[in-house]
C-alpha cells in the first residue's frame, strides 16, 4: 500500500503543478475537508476553483519527503515540500507541510481530508 499512495503522492503533486483540474477530481473525494495555511477551511469545489481559475498557480511543487501510515482502506501522509508560485497574483516560495487523510473509495484512493502550514526558513 505504501507504494500505491506514493504513487498517488506524486500524480496530486503533478496535478497540483500544473493546475490538472480533471486530474485533481479524481484525487480529491466530494466531502474533502482542507485546511489551508490561513486557517480557512476549503472544501473539494473551492479546491478546483482555486486551480480553475488561475487564482492559485504553482511553479515549483517539489516533495522533499513523504511519510506513510496506512491501515486498511486509510492512509495520512506527512509531505514536506517546497512551493513557489503565486495567490491571488501575489508571489510566494517557501518550504510547506502538508497533513493528507486518503481513503479508497469506489473511484479509488482520494484525498478526504488534510491541511498545510508553512515552515519557518532554514
Amino acid at each position: 500500500m505504501d507504494t500505491e499512495i506514493r504513487q498517488h503522492e506524486e500524480a496530486l503533486r503533478i496535478a497540483m503543478l500544473t493546475s490538472d483540474v480533471e486530474a485533481l477530481e479524481s484525487l480529491i473525494a466530494n466531502d474533502l475537508i482542507f485546511v489551508g495555511p490561513s486557517g480557512d477551511v476549503l472544501h473539494r469545489q473551492d479546491d478546483l476553483s482555486l486551480h480553475r481559475s488561475g487564482r492559485q498557480k504553482l511553479t515549483l511543487a517539489e516533495w522533499r519527503s513523504v511519510e506513510i501510515s496506512a491501515q486498511g482502506q486509510a492512509a495520512v501522509t506527512s509531505v514536506t515540500a517546497e512551493l513557489a508560485g503565486t495567490f491571488d497574483g501575489a508571489a510566494f516560495a517557501g518550504h510547506f507541510r502538508y497533513c493528507r487523510f486518503w481513503v479508497k473509495t469506489a473511484s479509488g484512493w482520494q484525498v478526504l481530508g488534510g491541511s498545510v502550514i508553512a515552515l519557518p526558513s532554514a
